[in-house]
């Protein structure tokens, strides 16, 4: 291969088989491709085939769309993390089981452990990714810097042996502030994704199960996250990240007063 030239990426047979997504992408890549211009860096450490769970940071409402686009662009099945309730609403669930959505075990409890090995287990049989917002909801952050993560990204990673992919992303505010209003002018606006490195969990395979060790994992996992947040906006991140319980917040839902603190 030429110095400087780039291999193309082959699509996984998840995208080139037909399926939900063939009509799915041929609706909502061309919308995007109007309202957004998305650069993506590092699209070598997302693997072309095999399971993965990517863990991006999310500050705007718009942004699971952005980052679904920029999946599929590099040859990959969107898939994310649901919460549960919703596979139990008739219509919605079905929809969300045919796109292979994967829902999400809240807790830590047994019955969450299991259902999470039970994920990770269905994720390498079917050799598929899925995409986990480690902060479980828009971030509280008023700065927009990822907030303290959850660990449910890194207990189904640790579960499976599956590789924990951190992905940071700026541009999205410039569509959809968050909480704010959409923002179509001037069209494509410049969306900038970076793909992290797989991190390095060998040190936690002996205490996977280990409470403490998955969140030693996802403390990594977010710190990563937002040192690669830091080169797409050329500033640094608070050495703390945004705990919303000690600013009397919610740790999920809906942050009704922005400049709640």
């Amino acid at each position: 291969m030429a110095a400087g030239r780039t291999r193309r990426r082959r699509a996984s047979p998840e995208r080139t088989r037909p399926s939900i997504f063939w009509p799915l992408a041929g609706i909502v890549v061309p919308i995007i491709g109007v309202i957004a211009k998305i650069e993506i860096e590092g699209e070598e450490n997302l693997p072309e085939t095999g399971p993965y769970v990517l863990a991006p940071n999310h500050y705007s409402e718009i942004d699971p769309v952005l980052v679904a686009a920029a999946v599929w662009r590099l040859g990959r099945a969107p898939r994310f993390m649901a919460k549960e309730s919703l596979f139990r609403i008739p219509v919605l669930g079905a929809a969300l089981r045919a796109t292979g959505m994967v829902p999400v075990a809240r807790s830590a409890s047994a019955t969450g452990a299991r259902q999470t090995l039970e994920t990770a287990e269905k994720l390498v049989e079917k050799q598929a990714g899925v995409i986990v917002y480690p902060e479980g909801t828009l971030t509280r952050d008023p700065d927009l810097w990822p907030m303290r993560g959850k660990t449910g990204a890194s207990r189904l990673a640790l579960a499976g042996g599956i590789p924990l992919i951190p992905m940071a992303h700026w541009g999205a505010q410039r569509i959809l502030p968050r909480y704010g209003k959409l923002s179509l002018w001037p069209l494509r606006k410049r969306v900038r994704v970076v793909i992290g490195k797989p991190l390095d969990l060998a040190g936690f395979t002996d205490r996977s199960l280990h409470p403490a060790a998955q969140q030693e994992a996802t403390t990594m996992l977010m710190d990563e996250i937002a040192h690669l947040l830091e080169g797409l906006r050329g500033e640094k991140a608070p050495p703390t990240r945004w705990n919303p319980g000690d600013h009397g917040q919610a740790e999920t839902g809906r942050l009704e007063r922005e400049g709640e603190a």
